[in-house]
């Protein structure tokens, strides 16, 4: 006698129950963590900090150039004031750099965090073009998507020494994550004084200096965060900062290349870009923030595979390899003939331009000795933004003669030439995971003997 069928389907029912249940005991539950494997505590305090940062980061940078605009500010003087941002940043970074073996971490990423609330304060008060432009260059203000300000070194450093080398990659790549992801609802954030201004009949300017005040109250977050930090960085500062000597030819060279990817990505820092969008494309506010939103969650994801693509094939090759076709993509943008291409071109790029960006510090970081850290984060960090500081003021003036979009064609080849530079130089001089070495293996050609590692241009 045959089973009837609601009986078969019961039976069906409970072995299906069965199967999911058995897979789910069989399968491991896996939760992001947001420090990785081998990862030390006070992580945590820097990746939450670098979260708060980069949201006022991402929120001024799309409305900077609105609010300077609102001040009766043309394009040239828009990117005068973004390339005194980058200046002064880099100038604070080298005086920190030269200071540093004298205090503790905690104690100059507290001042620059107090640094950084008066910057939101006094940015929000003070009208006029000269002394806007002395505050953009002693202040924290950055017209960029990324992290160029004196934060970078200080933290990189300490992030290094908190971590294993096997998951070195992994933390910078969740520091670069967190960043671009706040970075990302920073910018979306910046829809904000048009619904204000629609909703309460608030006056666009006022809606702006508030965001300021936002950005001021963000800096006080990170004031508690860093005095959470451990009080006895000043020894480990100490260590980490000494000169370099064996890593000096690479390190030096590694500054170069770096520099002429900063200078290139300063023609399309996101103020910018978000300037050139109003211009070409007559965007608001809330939709340029919603794209730079999208490039940013793309960007961010980025990071996380970054990390299993250097695990295939390599920190260089990564580093080149995603930036190159993301490179090419800026050149294409001002030949688009509608916003919607355009934007899909933005977006491509996203997805592979900020691979590079774990795996650089995390390639820097290795293949210098682990008391020449400080230093090298520094002596990449301060060229990296001098040069970007000296091209914003240039797209400025391209985008006050043209629309067409010329500062991102210079940003695109110039990119360009960087990858291949890069690519010929360091190829064969890999990081110590890359050959199983340990935390404090070297694979940059040095001799343990003290000789400097060397590297050629020809190679």
């Amino acid at each position: 006698m045959q089973p009837a069928p609601l009986t078969r389907g019961k039976e069906a029912s409970l072995t299906l129950q069965r199967l999911v249940h058995g897979l789910r005991k069989a399968i491991p539950k896996r939760r992001f963590r947001l420090l990785p494997a081998g990862a030390e505590p006070t992580a945590a305090n820097l990746l939450i900090s670098r979260g708060l940062r980069a949201f006022g980061d991402g929120l001024v940078s799309i409305l900077l150039p609105a609010y300077l605009a609102t001040l009766g500010f043309d394009a040239f003087e828009i990117g005068t004031l973004s390339t005194a941002t980058l200046a002064g940043s880099a100038v604070l970074t080298l005086a920190v750099g030269i200071v540093a073996h004298r205090f503790s971490r905690r104690a100059l990423l507290t001042a620059a965090a107090v640094l950084m609330i008066a910057t939101g304060i006094v940015f929000a008060a003070v009208h006029d073009f000269w002394p806007l432009l002395l505050i953009a260059f002693v202040g924290t203000l950055n017209p960029s998507s990324g992290d160029v300000s004196v934060f970078l070194p200080l933290e990189h450093a300490q992030l290094a020494q908190n971590v294993t080398d096997r998951g070195r990659t992994a933390l910078f790549a969740r520091y670069s994550l967190i960043g671009s992801l706040a970075g990302a609802v920073g910018a979306l954030a910046a829809g904000a004084p048009d619904f204000l201004r629609d909703a309460i009949g608030l006056e666009m300017k006022q809606a702006l200096q508030a965001a300021f005040l936002l950005y001021a109250s963000l800096g006080l977050a990170a004031v508690l965060l860093y005095r959470r930090l451990p009080s006895d960085a000043p020894d480990a500062n100490r260590v980490s900062a000494q000169p370099l000597r064996r890593s000096r030819s690479i390190v030096l060279t590694l500054a170069a290349l770096f520099s002429l990817d900063a200078f290139a990505g300063g023609f399309v820092v996101q103020s910018l870009l978000a300037l050139w969008l109003f211009q070409r494309f007559g965007l608001s506010l809330a939709a340029t923030g919603a794209i730079f939103f999208w490039t940013g969650v793309l960007s961010a994801a980025s990071y996380l595979v970054a990390v299993r693509i250097s695990q295939q094939i390599g920190l260089i090759n990564t580093m080149v390899f995603t930036h190159l076709p993301s490179s090419l993509c800026l050149v294409l943008i001002p030949f688009m003939p509608s916003v919607a291409p355009a934007i899909v071109l933005l977006l491509i790029r996203s997805a592979l331009s900020q691979m590079d960006v774990p795996t650089r510090t995390s390639y820097v970081m290795a293949v210098v000795t682990p008391e020449e850290r400080a230093a090298a984060a520094s002596i990449t960090a301060v060229p990296r933004s001098l040069a970007a500081a000296a091209s914003p003021v240039l797209a400025g003036a391209l985008l006050a003669v043209s629309s067409f979009g010329w500062p991102l064609i210079i940003a695109g080849g110039l990119k360009i030439i960087y990858d291949l530079l890069l690519l010929a130089t360091f190829r064969s001089v890999r990081p110590p995971e890359e050959h199983g070495g340990g935390r404090n293996d070297m694979s940059v050609g040095d001799d343990r003997t003290g000789n400097d590692a060397r590297v050629s241009w020809w190679r």
